[in-house]
This record gives C-alpha cells, structure tokens and sequence, in this order.
C-alpha cells in the first residue's frame, strides 16, 4: 500500500506541477515546429476539449499525449504532401458536418457548442474542416507506409510461432457457430392495432389533453417518456430520416400525423426549431402481439423441428422453404455478420435471448422454441425461432492450423506498426522539430521527442 500511495503521489505531484506550470497566465503561442509545420497552444488546447468531449482516455497528462499524436501526424501530414497525395472534400464534409450534428445534439444547439468550445460555430467549421483534412491525409500516408510491406507469408506465420513466448500468443475467445429457422409474427394486424391506438392518443391531445401527460403515460421511449416525450434540440440528421423530415416540416405546436420508422409509430409535437435542428416532444409505440401469434408460430416451428428430427426434411432445406429471415434462409439458415461475413460469434456478439437457448445445446442439437429479436430499429423486432448448434470452438491459444487467418491479422498489424514506429523514428532524426520548455516534464511514448525540447534560456 506504501508503494502505491508513493507511486500516486509522484504521479499526482507531476501532473499538479505541470498543470500549475502551464496554466500560469499563458496568452497562445508557438508550442512546438515539426519542419514546417506549427502547432500552437490554442491548437493543443482545441485538440484536448475534442477528445475529453468524446470520452477518450489521454492518461495522467492529456495535453502531453495529444501534443505526442499531433507531433506524429505533423510528421505524416508533410510525407504526404511530398507524396501529392489528395483530399476527399466530399467525404471531410460529411464527416465534419456528422460531428457538428452530434456536438449540437449533445450540447444543446449552437448556443451550447459556442458556450463549450469559447469559439462562433462558423470558426469551429472551419477549424475541424482543417483538422479533418490533415487526418484524411495522415491516414492516407499510413496505409502508404502499408503497402510498402511485403506480403505475410505462411513462413512468417510460422517464424512468428517459433520465435515468441507462448504466452505472447493471441487468446482466440470461445466461439459458436449456429443456424435459426425464424417466423415473424403477424406484423399487418399488429401494426394496424398500433396505429388505431396511437390515433385515439392523437385525438385526445387534440381535444385538450396535454401531450407530457400522455407522453408519460403511454410512450414506449423510455429515455423521453420520463420527461413528457421531450427529446431536447437536436440535429434532425440524429434521427431516422422520417421523423426528421417530419421534425423539420411540422409547423410548431401542432401535432402530426403517424409517422413510422424501424423503431416503430411515432405522433410529434414540434416545440422550438433553429436552422436544422428542432426540440420535440414524441409519443412512441411499437406494435404489440398477442399470446395467439406466439403459440401459432411455436406450434409451426415445433412441427418443423420434428419434421427434421425425423428426417423427413433437413435442416437447411427447411431454413430456405419456410425461413422468413431473408438474410439467413438462402445460407440453409446459417447465422453470419453481415460487416465480415464471418459465421463464428464470440459470446457477447450473440443476441442474448440466441444465447441463453444454445448454451444448453450438445453441437447438432435444435433448440426448442424462442422469442428473440432481429437487427431492425434500435432495440430489434420480435422474432420466434429454433435454432441448431453447428460448432463450438473452444477459447484457446492461437495454433497456424486453426486460426492462421487471425495469425496473419496479428503479425500484419505487427509489421505495421513496426514500419510506422520506423518512419518516425526516422523522420524525428532528420526532420527540424523544436517543442517549448513548457513540455519538459512530458513522458513521450517515443524518447526521440524529448531530445527536441529545447533548453531553458
């Protein structure tokens, strides 16, 4: 406990000095030259506040880690002008206007993100523009300095193998492998319920009743039904294109019409709207389904399962007649990510009502029975299900006969981060950098940059 109350303490009285130091009076200056290349403090400092705004974890001393990474992307940045390599402007725009739509959500509007940020939203564009120009190239030099690799080979994988610890092997975590037979409830009958209630709430905010009170009392957004069905101001690029465009063309105080989106029956009352952004109150309710739709499909997919157990039908001829999953039924049913193709799941990327019926399965085994959810909306549509486990692959230590894709991803990633680390190292040598006298303190993850900090006069 000592050595860890003296390790604190140091660490504590580091930070406590160098933040002292540093918010000493400073007006914005010159804080470091990478060759051509200038980074003041009022850069560092902008830097600083976008990533705390984003959550990401800069360690004991943030302003020593973001002055580090843009040091490094300087070095990139110059690569890649002397390479004439250029800019999407389309693609920077999208994205910038993509952060400035989650910074006024998340703020409140541009009072709120001028207010944070000390700074007119017009000077923030224009600075991120910038920013996200440089990253853009930074990028692009980085998978330049890739391409220069050559290709890992089966020898490499297995050099790898036979020179490190084995305890510096990757971990392959436990993995399954499964297909589903899915039946979707009658979604027309229930949609149509959905609509006629929501319609009835609809008329009696219109005949006097207020809109909080029945937001409270019948919303199915949790997250706004606490607080009347109000959202707060936020971009109408936030939301699912139909409640948006709604959003943007109600006029104030009136109420919609049902609007549907894949989280389902919206009614909207438009409150306040500044440029492209709107505060609204909702009411959202999803249709409901009845025991009946629950016990015809179980009842369906329990005569399947039988059908299959007695081999009147296999499985996958199954899943591609009667499935009414289209992303599954053309595989025989098989259950694979849509973003890598890949049909084995690690066990937190299984839906957990999938989960909860297949680790009670031996491999080849068919589950009675579920209720789960699909994919659509934020929260998924229900679905019922059986489902058969394929394979289980034990977590293990990575071996090239089992998991040579995930090897040569490993030493991939290994050779380019060495080739970068190399480019740095290099460019640091021979590249004129001057770093003020403020960061002396800095422990840089690279100690080539600590020689460049210049002396005190």
């Amino acid at each position: 406990m000592k050595k860890i109350f003296a390790i604190l303490l140091t660490l504590c009285l580091a930070y406590c000095g160098f933040a002292q130091k540093y918010s000493n009076g400073l007006i914005d200056k010159s804080i470091a030259v990478v060759g051509n290349e200038l980074i003041t403090l009022s850069d560092l400092e902008n830097e600083v506040q976008m990533a705390q705004f984003n959550g990401g974890d800069l360690g004991v001393n943030p302003r020593c880690t973001v002055l580090e990474n843009m040091m490094q992307a300087k070095l990139f940045l110059m690569q890649a002008k002397l390479d004439s390599l250029g800019v999407n402007q389309e693609t920077v725009s999208a994205e910038v206007t993509d952060r400035i739509a989650r910074v006024r959500t998340a703020l409140g509007g541009d009072e709120g993100v001028e207010e944070y940020f000390k700074k007119p939203l017009y000077k923030l564009r224009t600075e991120w523009m910038k920013q996200m120009e440089e990253l853009s190239l930074t990028q692009q030099e980085q998978q330049e300095i890739a391409k220069k690799l050559p290709e890992v080979t089966p020898y490499d994988v297995k050099q790898y193998l036979d020179t490190v610890s084995k305890n510096m092997l990757p971990i392959i975590p436990k993995k399954y492998q499964y297909s589903q037979i899915c039946i979707y409830p009658n979604r027309d009958s229930a949609a149509t319920a959905c609509r006629e209630k929501l319609l009835s709430i609809r008329q009696r905010i219109i005949n006097g009743e207020r809109f909080s009170t029945l937001a409270r009392l019948y919303s199915e957004d949790p997250g706004s039904a606490r607080k009347g069905g109000e959202l707060g101001m936020a971009s109408h690029s936030v939301f699912w294109p139909a409640f948006g465009d709604m959003g943007m063309s109600l006029k104030i105080g009136t109420i919609s019409q049902i609007v549907e989106t894949p989280d389902g029956f919206h009614i909207i009352e438009v409150l306040d709207r500044k440029g492209d952004m709107f505060n609204a109150r909702h009411i959202l309710l999803k249709p409901e389904y009845s025991d009946d739709d629950r016990v015809s499909a179980f009842k369906r997919l329990d005569t399947l399962k039988a059908r299959i157990l007695r081999d009147e039908i296999s499985f996958d001829i199954a899943a591609k007649i009667y499935s009414e999953d289209p992303a599954t039924r053309t595989n025989g049913g098989q259950v694979a990510d849509p973003h890598t193709g890949s049909s084995y799941y690690d066990i937190d990327q299984i839906k957990p009502q999938d989960f909860k019926a297949l680790q009670t399965l031996e491999v080849g085994q068919l589950s009675d029975p579920i209720s789960s959810v699909d994919d659509e909306g934020n929260e998924g549509h229900l679905v019922f299900k059986i489902l058969r486990l394929d394979k289980i692959v034990p977590a293990h230590t990575a071996t090239a006969e089992n998991d040579y894709t995930e090897l040569l991803g490993n030493i991939q990633a290994i050779k380019r981060n060495e080739a970068i680390k190399a480019f740095l190292k290099q460019k640091i040598g021979e590249t004129y950098i001057f770093i003020d006298p403020l960061f002396e303190e800095c422990n840089f993850s690279m100690p080539e940059w600590s020689s460049k900090i210049a002396k005190h006069q």
